[in-house]
């Protein structure tokens, strides 16, 4: 697995869910966004749906918004995770 941190070069992770013998497996960007939003960047707030959220990362105060896009799918789909600017956040997220 990669390391926790974002790289100042990142603006997305993007998730993908593969298919093998029917079952669905996370790929490596998935698991990283799962590890990414568990144990190393800061909850901030949700969306008044409560289907996206919004993350700080302490290291450089940028901040990633968790979507999940593909609302077809069951759950939303595999997770992404998109650099937003402060702009974006505070009319999104109201903070």
């Amino acid at each position: 697995m990669t390391d926790k941190r974002i790289l100042p070069t990142e603006t997305e992770i993007i998730g993908r869910w593969i298919i093998d013998q029917g079952r669905t497996i996370a790929d490596d960007a998935s698991r990283r966004i799962s590890q990414l939003i568990n144990g190393y960047l800061i909850d901030v707030s949700a969306s008044e749906d409560g289907w996206d959220r919004l993350y700080r990362d302490a290291a450089d105060g940028r901040y990633w918004e968790l979507t999940y896009p593909e609302s077809s799918t069951h759950g939303g789909g595999p997770p992404r995770l998109t650099n937003i600017s402060q702009g974006e956040a505070k009319s999104k997220y109201n903070i």
